[in-house]
């Protein structure tokens, strides 16, 4: 064999692993042979059956000691979904079901996985601008990212628009395996929302009375092209942080504003005059109204009257002509002397003891009226 002692001496000459033989030069050469590869297999298996009962590895415990790995691995499987997350159950790489809070089960890696978003956190994007938080001062300044935030109204003017984007994960699942970069489809499309209800809107609206409205139609317009994406995000609150003109021409905008509030001032004084004004004069005109219009009912009631009046004295007359005139005499001599100031005594009627009186007073009293009238 190679590895016997080829010396020829006669000594007891070690090989390279015993000691060395012959003299300094070592021409002895021979020594003990190398392990043996099955003799250390072969020790190694006796050494394993010692650490198992019975000395020796029977099939069952074998197959017993495989199961309980088995199970072990499985249970690995369950796993427990927070309050405010949704759970994603994933296997072989493919979402198979989504679980509310609580104590599930999946399979374990490699073959299935769980993602657990959590989905009631409010997020939130700027758009147009950029808050950076200013430690030396205790507060925050923005910087203004005018690419962003100038758009173009409905009648062709530049406005500055800064808003914010409130949103969150409405359906996890769609969530996490239907976009990419989720935070950056928002702000998208948010700003393309926004730059499409601006443009449909004219520039006084969108700086003045109508910025809520904006709002409502962003929110809307993003949601339904959220939806289309089957994205799983729901937009909660579109908030306008600024909406005013560019920078350079704000100056002119603003005295464009008071010449307007001016403008509305003057109109309110005057509509209240009118309102003061109006129902008077309405007022007086229909009393001339009401008034004319009574005379017209009494005049026409005293002709019916008078009407009537000479019907009955015709009728009467008809009847009997002489009494009629004879009344009708008597009647007008009534008017005629009841109002006069003259008085007849018949002295036939013994009317001799009548002591005259002279009116010295009236007669004063009527020069005096006389004079009064003359001198006017």
């Amino acid at each position: 064999m190679p590895w016997s002692n080829q010396s020829g001496g006669g000594d007891n000459g070690q090989g390279p692993w015993g000691g060395g033989g012959g003299g300094a030069g070592g021409g002895g050469g021979g020594g003990r042979p190398p392990p043996d590869l099955e003799d250390m297999l072969r020790k190694g298996q006796e050494r394993v059956k010692t650490l198992i009962p019975g000395g020796g590895a029977s099939p069952k415990i074998i197959f017993l000691l495989v199961v309980v790995a088995i199970l072990l691995w499985l249970a690995t499987g369950f796993y427990r979904v927070q309050p405010g997350q949704q759970g994603v159950a994933l296997i072989f790489g493919k979402a198979y079901k989504s679980t509310p809070p609580g104590l599930d089960y999946n399979l374990p890696a490699p073959l299935g996985e769980v993602f657990t978003p959590q989905v009631d956190l409010s997020r939130r994007v700027d758009i147009g601008f950029r808050g950076a938080g200013d430690v030396t001062r205790g507060r925050s300044t923005e910087r203004d990212v005018l690419e962003e935030s100038l758009m173009l109204t409905g009648d062709q003017n530049i406005v500055d628009m800064d808003f914010t984007v409130f949103w969150k994960i409405k359906d996890a699942s769609n969530y996490l395996f239907n976009i990419r970069g989720q935070e950056n489809t928002v702000k998208i499309v948010a700003e393309s929302a926004m730059r499409e209800v601006v443009g449909q809107t004219p520039f006084d609206q969108a700086v003045t009375t109508g910025r809520e409205d904006i709002q409502d139609k962003t929110r809307e317009l993003m949601q339904t092209v959220l939806d289309q994406y089957n994205s799983g995000i729901l937009i909660t609150t579109v908030q306008l942080q600024k909406s005013d003109p560019p920078s350079e021409v704000i100056d002119a905008f603003n005295d464009v504003q008071r010449a307007r509030q001016d403008r509305d001032r003057l109109r309110n004084e005057a509509e209240a005059y009118a309102n003061s004004v109006v129902p008077v004069a309405r007022g007086l005109a229909e009393k001339d109204i009401q008034q004319a219009e009574g005379y017209r009912q009494r005049q026409i009631q005293e002709a019916q009257g008078e009407a009537d009046r000479f019907t009955s004295v015709y009728e009467a007359y008809k009847v009997a002509p002489e009494v009629t005139r004879r009344r009708m005499y008597l009647e007008t001599l009534g008017e005629v002397l009841g109002s006069a100031r003259k008085v007849i005594i018949d002295q036939k009627s013994g009317g001799q003891g009548v002591v005259p009186y002279l009116p010295l007073p009236e007669v004063q009293k009527r020069q005096e009226q006389d004079k009064k009238e003359a001198g006017n």
